[in-house]
């Protein structure tokens, strides 16, 4: 992060940003777009710089990794239903879904629950307009603590995208490296 007056490790910085927005996430609901510029001044701050965040007006250029889309049509080939459960809002969102090749079967946002995940709103909502039953549905997603830990104790079967090799704090249904082997995964899971 240029704005920082000393380098650091970039999984360190992802680290005690992480971090830093699940304090901010927890404190009360706001739109993420506040979230990114709390907690980015937050993480700044802890350096010594009074500067605003780069992050909100940084969301709509982030890209998805590049196996993402063929991964999702592969899926939809499949007659996968893709939903997207994310702590992003609305808005955020639709900048983001056109980058997939694809337009998910459902969308649930932090905004759609006034929440965000690691709180059940997004399940509950997911539930209240899928209809779609505990035991058919897989969660898969790239954070022990959004994703892992709420989904599994909610009774869903887990996919953990474990891109950076972290020490397992969870018990995932199944840990994969990237989406690319995700439909057979999931087949295998049927």
């Amino acid at each position: 992060m240029p704005l920082l007056p000393n380098p650091i490790e970039r999984d360190e910085l992802a680290r005690r940003y992480i971090e830093t927005e699940a304090k901010v996430e927890g404190e009360s609901y706001r739109r993420y777009r506040e979230v990114l510029d709390v907690a980015g001044r937050r993480l700044l701050a802890s350096f010594g710089v009074d500067a605003p965040s780069p992050l909100p007006a940084s969301l709509p250029q982030w890209r998805p990794f590049a196996e993402v889309p063929s991964a999702l049509a592969d899926l939809r080939r499949r007659g996968r239903k893709i939903a997207i459960l994310s702590n992003v809002d609305r808005d955020l969102i639709a900048s983001s879904t056109g980058q997939l090749g694809l337009e998910p079967d459902l969308v649930v946002t932090a905004q759609d629950a006034s929440s965000y995940k690691p709180a059940p709103g997004h399940w509950r909502v997911f539930r209240e307009r899928s209809g779609a039953a505990v035991d058919a549905t897989v969660h898969v997603g790239a954070s022990q603590y959004h994703d892992m830990q709420p989904g599994a104790a909610l009774g869903y079967r887990t996919v953990f995208v474990d891109r950076h090799g972290e020490k397992l704090t969870t018990s995932p249904t199944r840990v994969i490296h990237d989406l690319a082997p995700l439909p057979d995964v999931i087949d295998a899971l049927e």
